[in-house]
């Protein structure tokens, strides 16, 4: 159980936030941050830090953040590589 739940995220992953609502899906895996496709009509990228990342119950990569806070927070890509 805790090998699944401590699991690393894989591209495909729909990556959930607060109360567990869906935020996008992962396109993309880096060394610290997530690739995040969001919305359907008109989709964002989402940057998500690796360190802002927890696992819901089930084992799928979760944030604390809702839909818009997420966004707000990283719509944007990182200042600089993170792997720098």
């Amino acid at each position: 159980m805790s090998g699944e739940a401590e699991r690393r995220p894989r591209v495909g992953d729909r990556l959930l936030g607060r109360g567990g609502r869906p935020i996008g899906r992962v396109d993309a895996v880096f060394v610290d941050y997530l690739l995040v496709r969001s919305g359907w009509l008109l989709p964002v990228d989402l940057y998500v830090p690796c360190d802002a990342i927890t696992a819901a119950a089930d084992g799928r990569p979760q944030v604390e953040l809702d839909r818009r806070a997420a966004y707000d927070a990283w719509h944007r890509p990182l200042k600089r590589a993170p792997h720098e």
